[in-house]
């Protein structure tokens, strides 16, 4: 959870952002926490074209405390918010929310460097759900996926990811680049959908939708702009040279990886071809929502050689890697940790790995195996243990 994160970065900065996709909840948990702070939502044409007007006149309007959602919209606000800032020296005044990444980040490290805490918030945590006991089956959260309106009011996700497609993604695109191929464009995120968890090649996919590897380098630099995907870097630092260097692709939201598959119900999504991706791309997203809660920043990882030996997850802290092997199956088996073993020989920065997969055994000790659905408890124990050891 990200409350505890977010009521100690407000003790400490005067302006604080809150950056991640749409529909996660950034504007609830703002409004939450900061309940009685003025709030403007700079989505509305009106707001917007006074902010953008009047950038002065508007923040003399709405003086802090204030909420001033999708801030990236006026850009120009930072400015004169820094010179606030700097005047006022109180703490936890600005609350930022932002839905583009790259655009937010470089205004946010220009005009209020030193002056803001940047906190990413994705879509709900299993950890989330559970603490307000909600427990759903593997099945279902790769159907329903992690979107809070889903949650608030128990929707269709099938009509949900339908209109969070057609209103955000391709709203977003069209605001970021100027889309001339619509219907290639939507080849392009279905076929994405299908090779989430592997190594991400653009040359073979340029082939498939017919633009130039080029033009998908940049809708895909858009797709990540907006939070849409991301991509997991290979580690590779002191394990020589033949390594493959290749990043993997995730969405941030697995039910709407679901929905671009044409997944319409949770049967349907455990008997999926893709199962396997599908479960990863939860389990690394989980993984990433935990280090992003607690206020660390990502450095999670994959693992692959040039032979094809991988793990598929690992979690870089104080000089040391934590691995993870992600299974979709129910079954324990032995040759789930086979990795894991033969890992831990390759270097003494490795630690005693962790098997994550869909079944109730259980088991601590070297070679740990845990429930999908803990995994946020795990990373907050390789954290808490990381810590201690500095």
């Amino acid at each position: 959870m990200i409350e505890p994160e977010l009521a100690r970065v407000a003790k400490q900065f005067p302006v604080i952002t809150i950056i991640g996709p749409r529909q996660s909840g950034k504007t609830t948990l703002a409004q939450t926490h900061f309940s009685d702070y003025d709030y403007v939502n700079l989505e509305d044409l009106e707001a917007r074209g006074y902010a953008t007007e009047d950038p002065k006149g508007f923040l003399n309007d709405h003086p802090a405390p204030v909420i001033l959602d999708e801030i990236q919209r006026v850009p120009e606000l930072l400015s004169y918010i820094q010179v606030i800032a700097d005047r006022d020296k109180k703490m936890g005044q600005y609350i930022l929310t932002g839905s583009h990444q790259p655009q937010l980040r470089a205004e946010v490290t220009q005009s209020l460097a030193g002056r803001t805490g940047l906190l990413q918030l994705l879509p709900l945590s299993i950890a989330e759900l559970n603490a307000a006991g909600i427990a759903l089956s593997r099945n279902e959260y790769l159907h329903r996926g992690f979107l809070p309106k889903l949650y608030d009011t128990d929707g269709d996700p099938i009509l949900e990811y339908r209109n969070y497609y057609g209103t955000y993604i391709e709203k977003d695109i069209r605001q970021l680049i100027h889309l001339q191929h619509q219907r290639e464009f939507e080849v392009f995120i279905r076929l994405l959908a299908g090779r989430i968890g592997q190594l991400l090649n653009l040359s073979s996919l340029a082939d498939d939708v017919g633009v130039s590897a080029s033009t998908l380098a940049e809708w895909l630099n858009v797709l990540e702009a907006s939070f849409i995907v991301f991509r997991l870097p290979c580690y590779f630092e002191n394990f020589g040279k033949r390594l493959i260097k290749t990043p993997k692709l995730y969405f941030t939201e697995v039910g709407l990886a679901s929905w671009l598959l044409g997944i319409k119900t949770p049967e349907q999504a455990g008997h999926d071809p893709l199962l396997g991706g599908l479960f990863e791309n939860m389990v690394v997203v989980e993984a990433l929502k935990a280090r992003y809660n607690s206020g660390y920043d990502a450095d999670l990882y994959f693992f692959r050689d040039q032979r094809g030996f991988e793990i598929d997850l690992l979690l870089a802290d104080n000089r040391k890697l934590y691995p993870f092997e992600i299974k979709a199956g129910q079954t324990y088996s032995s040759d789930y940790a086979a990795n894991l073993k033969i890992f831990g020989e390759r270097s003494d920065r490795v630690q005693p790995g962790t098997v994550v997969y869909s079944g109730d055994m259980k088991r601590s000790g070297p070679l740990a195996v845990i429930n999908f659905q803990e995994i946020a408890q795990t990373i907050a124990k390789v954290q808490t243990n990381a810590s201690e050891a500095k």
